[in-house]
């Protein structure tokens, strides 16, 4: 009997979606899947090995990440399912330029990283051009310092969950940035966390970079220095919420701050409404960034049942 799909073709049905998701590729095609996962015998005598002979499934991302190629444009699918723990620092590297990680699945069926056992547990982008694509990152232990750093240029997390969501545990900064990560693009991001669990400092830390774009986001937690920030180094025409309508932000600390940047850094800050903790003076204290240009389009509101005021920064005038 001829088969419906045969096993020379299902490489190249694979390679065809990455084709639709991801765009044009000449790269290799790969697949993370668990040996634990219930489908593992089927898929992988369906997907076992490539036209050239190789075999593509792994069980780890890192591992599929070790058979990348730099520049060849290859893609990673994690598949529906899938969960690793992340356990030491860079238990997860991306360190080849031009990667690109798509998980797939819909809600509790995403790709799932739970970072526990170390408080150093982490997922390094340390090459250019990554992408990472539909993935829940998930804290797993108290005092967690930085679950997801990104040090290199060109890179883009789209549709990225970033979970601090356990009473018992909080992450210090869950996604930090070095000067290296110029041009990083941040789309479509979700961050939560579980009501009452301090110690958070940030959602997202900004170390330097220039071009650095966050967008379309939904950020809430506990933030005793700013839901976003940027620190230390300053950034060159940083954007944040400046190209899409509906950021939404809120901190349940009563330190009230939504962002705030180094006194130097530029760049732009738009289209976000802010709940703080409190029905206080804080709306002009949400808003930090001395060097910064903020738009028209930024509604504060600090108590329950009340309608927003939009930020009262210094305004511009005709002089």
């Amino acid at each position: 009997m001829k088969e419906l799909f045969p096993r020379s073709n299902r490489w190249g049905q694979l390679e065809a979606v990455s084709l639709a998701v991801a765009g044009p590729t000449v790269g290799k095609t790969f697949v993370v899947l668990a040996g634990t996962n219930p489908n593992y015998d089927k898929l992988s005598q369906l997907l076992d090995y490539d036209k050239e002979g190789v075999g593509r499934i792994f069980p780890t991302l890192d591992a599929a990440i070790g058979a990348c190629v730099a520049n060849r444009g290859d893609v990673i699918h994690v598949l529906p399912g899938h969960s690793e723990s992340v356990t030491a620092a860079d238990g997860v590297d991306l360190d080849v330029v031009g990667v690109t990680v798509i998980g797939h699945g819909r809600g509790s069926d995403r790709p799932t990283f739970t970072f526990d056992t170390a408080i150093t547990a982490q997922m390094q982008v340390a090459a250019a051009n990554v992408t990472l694509q539909n993935l829940v990152l998930e804290n797993g232990i108290d005092n967690l310092t930085n679950a997801l750093n990104i040090d290199a240029a060109n890179c883009l997390l789209k549709d990225i969950e970033t979970v601090d969501n356990d009473s018992n545990y909080h992450c210090d900064d869950f996604i930090v940035t070095t000067a290296n990560a110029d041009d990083l693009k941040i789309k479509g991001w979700k961050h939560k966390a579980a009501s009452g669990k301090t110690g958070a400092q940030t959602a997202l830390s900004i170390v330097g970079g220039d071009n650095i774009e966050v967008d379309d986001f939904d950020v809430d937690g506990d933030f005793a220095v700013a839901a976003i920030e940027n620190v230390t180094t300053a950034a060159t025409n940083l954007k944040v919420g400046a190209k899409s309508q509906g950021n939404l932000a809120r901190t349940r600390n009563a330190a009230d701050v939504i962002f705030t940047a180094v006194a130097t850094t530029t760049g732009f800050v738009d289209n976000i409404f802010s709940r703080l903790l409190d029905d206080a003076a804080n709306i002009t204290e949400a808003l930090v960034g001395a060097d910064m240009q903020f738009g028209p389009n930024l509604p504060i509101v600090n108590a329950d049942g009340e309608q927003a005021l939009q930020w009262n920064g210094s305004a511009s005038t005709d002089a």
